[in-house]
């Protein structure tokens, strides 16, 4: 449940954000008539999206044995790869995100075309629609309650929206920075036991050799078939039993990326942008 409803927090806030971000800029600039041309990209993208999840779970039911195996392990794989890739592409965006899409919708204005704007807002949505799509069926494979699983993607989705909203309305400041640096840890540490997990598949479907096969085995202690033991693989790719590669890969993917993380960013200067949303990013 708490794999899902981060992921669906964390993906779903950086949509509502940016889609507030515009709105905003709209609004201030009594440029309103862009409000719809925005809405019906934010569906057309929320229409694709569910589209791409369709195919991927007809898609996943489709195989069996070694094939399924395969298929899963190269989906945890994506997975892992974007999660990572989307939390340091936002930890490095996040300082002039605001001056970037002003000037892409002043662009858009400037061309008299609502198409600008539609697209804009498509492609803000489509892409955080379609990781969201990725990472919830590669949490799935570890999940420890289809219901809860359920349960906890909509319940992030609706705290989300209702905190873009709360931003957009400005009736509450949030600190991005603290928030997306609290997420930006746990969804590592989710990506490196979606690795590990995506490893194990692997090992069963006959591709990559375990070398070891138990590099210790303490299920005597906490069994993985327990509720906390399913809980915390969910979260952080718990393994009573893990492999050698498994627990190597764990281990150095979280040294590296949590090193990557809290490495300064150089301090470029910053682009002036003024709206009335208020959230803090640094």
């Amino acid at each position: 449940m708490l794999g899902s409803l981060l992921i669906t927090l964390r993906e779903g806030l950086e949509a509502t954000l940016i889609i507030g971000i515009i709105l905003a800029y709209l609004a201030r600039t009594d440029n309103r008539q862009g409000f719809k041309p925005v809405w019906f990209g934010v569906s057309l993208a929320v229409l694709v999206s569910l589209m791409a999840g369709a195919v991927i779970f007809f898609l996943a039911g489709e195989f069996s044995g070694q094939a399924e195996e395969m298929f899963e392990g190269l989906a945890m794989f994506l997975a892992a790869g974007v999660l990572t890739w989307m939390i340091f592409w936002m930890r490095k965006q996040a300082i002039n995100i605001k001056a970037h899409l002003h000037a892409q919708i002043r662009s858009a204005l400037t061309s008299g075309s609502a198409l600008g704007l539609v697209i804009l807002a498509f492609v803000v949505v489509v892409r955080e629609g379609i990781e969201t799509v990725l990472f919830l069926f590669a949490a799935t494979r570890v999940a420890e309650s289809s219901v809860l699983f359920t349960v906890g993607g909509f319940l992030g989705m609706t705290i989300a929206i209702g905190i873009g909203y709360s931003i957009y309305k400005g009736t509450s400041r949030l600190n991005l920075r603290t928030f997306f640096n609290i997420t930006s840890i746990v969804l590592i540490v989710f990506a490196a036991g979606l690795l590990a997990h995506g490893i194990h598949e692997w090992h069963e479907a006959g591709i990559i050799p375990p070398v070891v096969a138990h590099l210790w085995d303490i299920n005597h202690i906490l069994p993985e078939k327990s509720t906390f033991g399913r809980f915390l693989t969910a979260i952080v790719g718990y393994n009573a039993n893990p492999s050698l590669v498994e627990a190597v890969t764990y281990s150095v993917y979280l040294a590296l990326a949590l090193g990557i993380y809290f490495r300064p960013l150089p301090r470029w200067p910053k682009v002036k942008s003024h709206d009335e949303i208020g959230v803090v990013v640094d």
